[in-house]
């Protein structure tokens, strides 16, 4: 199942994206949650409810796509948590070692961008870089679980370009200045239910392409830290809850490791695909904002 955040006649909303458009969680199901957060919670492990939301939907009245406004995927997660340094080759591009425990740093919710929205960029600074990975969206309340009991947790997947603007990232020993400008986390097209990709997302293909050329080809295998572990170590320290949102690092081929540097630049558009979930499609612009 595909699921997408928007807005429609003035009210924020999310449902269930068909061929024919979306159709509103409320036609799907009695008594819908008003977040899709609260419907993470309700819907994850529960296989009877999914396949009644779907056979409903199947004749339940859908909204062409072109008449909504899309939001990121998980509007307003508690929690945005991102691996840094997490495959191999990107690892070794960058000069890093490949550590016994990831590198972690957060994403504030003002920093997410929905598939189709403007990266912008502000005055104060020309390094965009893209990079692509993998989001996976937490669909309840996880404490202290297992590696083997991880995946459990897991109700959704996602593509993410984690754009940086690198001269900020390095201005601190933590990232998080540079990893958290307006609007520059890329969150969709959609959110896929976990049923419908491999275990952990192991095993599938991960591209981004600028303007149209291919800038990063990998495949998820290559990375270092992968989704159960990820979600067992995280566990460990913190409550996930539903809604929370974990991005899975990023492979080689990103353009400050690039010689001369690429950065985006106004006018372009940066894309990322990952087999099985869709393509996230972002334009970059210049910031507007004061």
């Amino acid at each position: 199942m595909k699921l997408i955040s928007y807005t429609y006649e003035n009210a924020t909303r999310y449902g269930i994206l068909l061929d024919r458009g979306v159709v509103d969680v409320r036609h799907c199901m009695d008594a819908a949650p008003a977040t899709i957060n609260d419907f993470f919670a309700l819907a994850c492990g529960n296989t009877a409810l999914m396949a009644s939301m779907a056979q409903r939907a199947a004749t339940a009245p859908a909204v062409a796509l072109d008449q909504v406004s899309l939001l990121p995927c998980v509007p307003r997660p508690s929690k945005i948590i991102c691996l840094g340094v997490n495959y191999h080759d990107h690892a070794a591009e960058g000069g890093n070692k490949v550590a016994d425990y990831p590198t972690i740093f957060f994403r504030g919710p003002s920093s997410l961008l929905a598939q189709g929205g403007t990266i912008p960029i502000p005055a104060i600074s020309t390094s965009l870089d893209y990079e692509a990975e993998l989001a996976l969206v937490i669909g309840k309340t996880t404490r202290n679980v297992s590696e083997a009991e991880a995946l459990d947790a897991v109700f959704a997947y996602a593509c993410f370009n984690d754009a940086t603007f690198r001269d900020y990232q390095r201005k601190t020993t933590q990232w998080t200045v540079g990893k958290n400008f307006d609007q520059t986390g890329g969150f969709g097209p959609h959110l896929v239910t976990a049923d419908e990709l491999p275990p952990g997302c192991v095993g599938l293909h991960i591209e981004s392409r600028l303007n149209g050329k291919v800038m990063q080809s990998a495949t998820t295998t290559d990375m270092v830290f992968h989704v159960a572990p990820t979600i067992a170590m995280m566990s460990a320290c913190m409550t996930l809850e539903p809604g929370d949102v974990i991005v899975m690092g990023t492979p080689a081929g990103v353009g400050y490791a690039r010689k001369p540097p690429v950065w985006m630049q106004p006018g372009d558009t940066i894309e990322i695909e990952i087999e099985g979930i869709g393509v996230l499609r972002n334009q970059v612009g210049l910031s507007s904002a004061p």
